[in-house]
Parts: structure tokens; C-alpha cells; sequence
């Protein structure tokens, strides 16, 4: 007698838009949109969240191991994010985000942060609605790469270094296996593809990888 059919892994990368919620119910009375607005594949749900008023890439699955696995900090997956800010970023401000700063009483993990600079305007789709625009406040970006994810982070850390953040969009995730992370190349706001073949391997891969994070060994013993 056969057993029961395993399921296939479906894995799904999104280009969530700004005023979309991470879950595929509305809430009640929000002004905000859901998933089901823009995916209609059964039985998949976020892999980690974007909050509503930001942008980028985020994965849906079929998976519980795989969600436990990109959200849980104790893997430490890199996530990069593009951070438009209110002010002029300083040297000293990347190095205190590189440093960690304090989040609600508790200090983040070093992250890694650079200012981005581009010739005329950042090679983003328009945000809809656009930022608020001030004349005489200037405005610039900053990468951003956080292994952890606390609620609404990267916005807390650019803020407790005096840049508040004005725009947010999530471009890649790490797998940690040596290759290129999964981003948002190709995808336009609101569009989604499921993972290609090779992508595919990778992500059983890592569902099935027993690696410790460094220190791992320390704290089980």
C-alpha cells in the first residue's frame, strides 16, 4: 500500500507593492490591500512579512520548514534592503548601524550598511502614492543588510541614527550557499514568478541542510 504523496515544494518570489499587507486576509477596516489582491496560487503564504508601507521582495511557500528556516535569525540569511532617507548620511551613522544600535531596549545585531549614490534618480519603479517632498529637507540612500527580523527594524535603526527612513524596498534574500541571493530582477511591482528549477534545488537544499550558524555549537552546550 502506497503511503500518503509527498507534496511538492511550490516556492513563489513577489514583488510586493507599497500598501499591500503580508497575509492573504484583509483587515477589517484597513485601508490596505492583501495578497489574494495580487496572487491567486492555493496553500502558499509569506516566508517572513513586508510591512504595508514597504516595498520588495518577499516569499511565499508551501513549506513550513522552508518559512522556519528564512525567518528564524539563529540561520542568519542576509536580507538587503535600499532605504531612502530624510538628511545626508554620514560616515559615522553607517558605522553605528554597522555597530548596532539601541531598538526598543535591545541592541541589534551588526549589520552591514553603505551609502548608495546614483547620477540623476535610483533605478526604481514610482512609488504610488510618491513620498512626501520637502524643498528644504535633502533626502539620500543607504543599503542596508540586516540578518535579523525584529518588527519594523530598519526602520527603528535609520531612525535612531537620525535618518528617518521615507521609503523602503526589501531587493534580495541570502541563502548562505555560496550563489547569488534571490532578488527582485524582472519583477515589476505587484508581479511574481515561482522559482526556476535551479532555485528550486537550492531551496531543498537548504530545507534539508543540518548547518549550524557560527556559535551554534557554544550555546546548545
Amino acid at each position: 500500500m502506497e503511503g500518503p504523496r509527498k507534496r511538492r515544494l511550490t516556492t513563489l518570489l513577489l514583488h510586493k507593492p507599497y500598501g499591500v499587507l503580508s497575509q492573504f486576509t484583509p483587515e477589517p477596516g484597513s485601508r490596505w490591500g492583501c495578497l489574494a489582491d495580487l496572487v491567486r496560487v492555493p496553500e502558499v503564504y509569506a516566508a517572513g512579512r513586508l510591512d504595508a508601507d514597504s516595498e520588495g521582495l518577499l516569499l511565499l511557500t508551501n513549506q513550513g520548514r522552508l518559512q522556519q528556516r528564512l525567518t528564524n535569525p539563529r540561520f542568519g540569511h542576509w536580507r538587503s534592503y535600499w532605504i531612502q532617507v530624510e538628511g545626508s548620511v554620514t560616515q559615522d551613522q553607517l558605522q553605528a548601524l554597522r555597530t548596532g544600535v539601541i531598538v526598543q531596549g535591545k541592541t541589534t545585531r551588526p549589520a552591514k550598511a553603505r551609502s548608495l549614490t546614483w547620477a540623476n534618480t535610483p533605478p526604481l519603479p514610482e512609488r504610488d502614492p510618491p513620498i512626501r517632498y520637502r524643498a528644504n529637507i535633502p533626502t539620500s540612500w543607504l543599503e542596508l543588510q540586516l540578518c535579523e527580523g525584529r518588527n519594523r527594524q530598519a526602520r527603528r535603526m535609520t531612525a535612531a541614527v537620525g535618518l528617518p527612513t521615507l521609503r523602503l524596498m526589501r531587493r534580495s534574500i541570502d541563502l548562505m550557499d555560496g550563489q547569488a541571493p534571490l532578488d527582485l530582477d524582472g519583477l515589476a511591482p505587484g508581479e511574481w514568478r515561482e522559482v526556476n528549477a535551479a532555485e528550486q534545488k537550492r531551496l531543498l537544499r537548504l530545507i534539508n541542510s543540518r548547518r549550524r550558524q557560527p556559535g551554534e555549537a557554544r550555546r546548545q552546550g
